[in-house]
């Protein structure tokens, strides 16, 4: 027996869902058939892939290893056969959170306008590359240092760090804050995405407690419901705009760039467009680092 492609379709079904019943519901197979798919493939590779000695099933080492690389290789099988049926090639650009910020629609119509020909699709997919490395996307707006293998990035500009408080916190109506203001308070991390770490604290004024989350959505939830405080970029503050919240302003807090990735292989031939139109539309203005 040799390795198809059902085989890898059937394998991520499994480490997206972390479910064998979840994935046949999405396959539309039969769960037997999905466990008997995955075996073959572990079989063929002579690796397991996803520990199922426990009631939640995780995948293993060489699992993660093997996830993104099959990714990939699905995602330009699907692309190619869209190619072969004329069917267009759009340009998928990824963010985790706030895209552009309140340049996400000058972007997209900019492109719209220049590129007709090539759709240009904005996904938030929550991950650290915004699915770049496992090839959900073609581009990704990404902020923060990016140090995932395989990538190149293009800085376009610096967002300038706030606080997210409640709209009825004793802070939330202070012009500015410093870092040392928040070290009493639970910070909201997100582990998935994000940019704040403790490590932002000076040593000795580290937060002791912390609430972590996944995405910008719980995140301000979070934050609304009284139960954390967060750090986070302008970006979310403009695009992110709720009565219940207050951003203000962090003065001792370094600058987040934001950088345009793709990866260091062939991909799409409008990302030198997309590079380019990006710098126009996001290059450094009034109020940019």
């Amino acid at each position: 027996m040799s390795i198809e492609l059902r085989h890898f379709r059937c394998f991520l079904a499994i480490a997206d869902t972390l479910s064998v019943t979840r994935a046949a519901e999405r396959l539309h197979l039969t769960q037997p058939a999905v466990s008997r798919t995955l075996r073959q493939l572990e079989q063929q590779l002579g690796v397991r892939l996803v520990d199922r000695s426990t009631h939640h099933l995780a995948l293993t080492p060489d699992g993660e290893s093997f996830h993104d690389q099959a990714a990939i290789a699905v995602t330009a099988f699907d692309r190619a056969l869209r190619q072969a049926r004329h069917t267009g090639w759009p340009l998928r650009l990824g963010h985790a959170w706030s895209a552009a910020g309140t340049d996400t629609t000058a972007l997209l119509r900019r492109w719209h306008e220049e590129h007709p020909d090539t759709p240009l699709e904005l996904l938030r997919i929550d991950d650290r590359t915004a699915g770049l490395a496992r090839g959900d996307v073609d581009a990704a707006l990404l902020r923060g240092e990016v140090r995932t293998p395989g990538l190149r990035t293009e800085q376009l500009t610096c967002e300038p760090r706030v606080a997210g408080l409640p709209a009825d916190d004793p802070l939330a109506h202070r012009a500015a804050l410093s870092l040392t203001e928040l070290a009493d308070r639970t910070i909201a991390l997100n582990i998935v995405s994000g940019t704040t770490t403790l490590d932002l604290w000076p040593p000795h004024a580290r937060p002791s407690a912390t609430l972590t989350i996944g995405n910008t959505d719980d995140w301000l939830a979070a934050i609304t419901g009284g139960r954390a405080v967060g750090v986070t970029t302008s970006a979310t503050a403009e695009m992110h705009p709720h009565p219940s919240m207050a951003y203000v302003p962090l003065t001792d807090a370094p600058p987040v760039p934001v950088v345009l990735a793709w990866r260091d292989a062939p991909g799409h031939p409008r990302i030198p467009d997309l590079i380019a139109l990006a710098h126009e539309v996001m290059g450094p203005g009034p109020g940019r680092a």
